[in-house]
């Protein structure tokens, strides 16, 4: 493995050379086609999505009850098949495969046995067993000392938490290797194995400081919880960004039809990708990275590690090109599409279109639920939370398509204010827009309510804001771009069409 970083050189002009993006979030996964043009100081990426595939949940028998698992197997197919379409694609446009980056959800991950074999699909990160895991495990450990450490938000479903919850499992003597998602699916591409450290600084075992695990929150955990054994042993060497993991295996290029294709670390949290898709300039700037989860927050150049902010439960996830995201995690647009789930399996098919036309119509600010309130994080019937947490509040019931929708979004854009009022305040960033990338960006509705919300100009998109982010890291550690953050966001601002919604 190594870094492209000191090897940067002013790219070659006019050679459009393509770049695969595969990014994954948790209800779709799509392999991206990304085709970098023009002269240098003026590259743009041409993007189309080449493939698409289902993902989600899958509940499974599990001892007297169930389990929530991801099915990894249907991923890797569709990574495989993504990745000859891509490379068919290239070839009809005459130009190479220069790398390939992946992108994904945080915190899950899979158990590795010492031959490679993977010890069954990955736990899901809404799995019920992990309920009360957390407490327990800052209880013990010291929730300040521990902070001052990770400096990561306390969720239910962090890694470190749900590896405690593993230590029982028949599979965890067996485990030779944890693996974050797109490392395992990396591992399979290349035959090598790393740990990128925009994911790796979401399990809770990484030093937000010095960027590298942390012996002593390893060694906390190993003396509280015996039956985890030697952590340490089973994690891969942290990478930044920009790293050249290794190039696909003879048996993936014969899957796929691609030569010996690099695969470059990228920001392989898909927030950390979407955040340098951010198509901010000299600006002081905020961001949403709207989709199933929205992470709401600033980039900044160092952890904040106060008590404060652990208090106010904000998280120092890490960056590309060192820097740190200092977020907070929003429940997203999850409730939305869990709400027209549960419609739809009851015989009420409403589409997302029609949803948000009615939630247009109807009365603005009516009924605003606390949106991050634990009941809506597990999947199930949405509409009736809602309801509840309207009773429970005092403020009306919401009821039929439009109002239940209006709530939701009225919810989000009130909860985007209230953390973005938290973020600069224990930051001390200023802030004079709002970016908001991902699938959210189309959502007109939201999008104006969160600039009324929070009293700022709010710029939309790009929709596919962490594919652009990931291909824009890729083409600069093979040489194909240059320059610091502010240039590679140029290229995105150049690639993209982009509304501004004024408040």
């Amino acid at each position: 493995m190594k870094s492209a970083a000191s090897e940067r050189s002013e790219p070659a002009d006019s050679i459009p050379t393509a770049f695969v993006a595969v990014d994954l979030g948790a209800t779709s996964g799509r392999v991206m086609l990304g085709v970098v043009h023009g002269d240098a100081g003026a590259e743009r990426v041409e993007l189309s999505e080449v493939a698409r595939f289902t993902n989600g949940p899958v509940e499974v028998p599990a001892g007297a009850g169930t389990a929530l698992h991801w099915d990894l197997l249907h991923l890797w197919r569709g990574i495989l098949d993504g990745l000859r379409a891509a490379g068919l694609a290239a070839r009809e446009r005459g130009v190479p495969v220069a790398a390939i980056g992946i992108d994904s959800w945080a915190v899950d991950h899979g158990f590795v046995a010492a031959d490679g074999a993977l010890l069954g699909n990955p736990r899901h990160h809404r799995d019920h067993r992990l309920a009360g895991i957390a407490e327990e495990v800052l209880d013990r450990l010291g929730a300040a000392e521990h902070y001052r450490v990770n400096g990561l938000q306390t969720l239910p479903f962090n890694t470190e938490f749900q590896l405690v919850a593993a230590r029982d499992d028949a599979v965890w003597p067996l485990t030779a290797s944890i693996r974050l998602i797109p490392d395992l699916l990396g591992s399979w591409l290349t035959g090598r194995n790393v740990a990128e450290v925009t994911n790796a600084s979401t399990t809770g075992l990484l030093d937000a400081t010095t960027r590298q695990w942390s012996q002593p929150v390893i060694d906390a955990l190993q003396r509280e919880y015996p039956g985890l054994g030697d952590l340490r042993s089973r994690l891969a060497d942290v990478v930044e960004p920009g790293t050249v993991v290794g190039h696909l295996t003879d048996t993936v290029q014969a899957a796929t039809g691609l030569d010996a294709v690099p695969l470059v670390a990228v920001g392989s949290h898909d927030t950390a990708s979407a955040v340098v898709g951010v198509p901010a300039q000299d600006e002081r700037f905020a961001y949403v990275s709207s989709g199933t989860w929205s992470l709401v927050g600033v980039e900044l150049d160092s952890p904040v590690l106060t008590e404060e902010s652990r208090i106010a439960n904000v998280t120092n996830e890490l960056g590309v090109d060192g820097t740190v995201r200092y977020l907070k995690n929003v429940m997203g647009l999850w409730v939305l599409s869990e709400t027209l789930r549960t419609w739809r399996e009851a015989g009420q098919e409403v589409t997302l279109t029609d949803a948000l036309v009615a939630a247009e119509a109807a009365e603005p600010g009516r009924t605003v639920v606390d949106i991050d309130a634990p009941e809506f994080l597990p999947p199930g019937d949405m509409p009736a939370r809602l309801a509840e947490a309207a009773r429970a509040s005092g403020q009306p019931v919401p009821d039929g398509v439009g109002q239940i929708v209006r709530c939701i979004l009225d919810s989000l854009a009130d909860a985007y204010r209230r953390v973005l009022a938290e973020v600069t305040r224990l930051s001390g960033r200023e802030v004079d827009v709002v970016h908001v990338v991902g699938g959210g960006s189309r959502n007109e509705l939201l999008c104006r309510l969160t600039a009324q919300a929070t009293g700022l100009p709010v710029v939309a998109g790009p929709v596919e804001g962490a594919a652009l982010g990931n291909i824009v890291v890729q083409a600069r550690a093979v040489g194909a771009l240059c320059g610091d953050l502010t240039a590679l966001r140029g290229v995105v601002a150049r690639s993209a069409d982009l509304v501004r919604y004024e408040p």
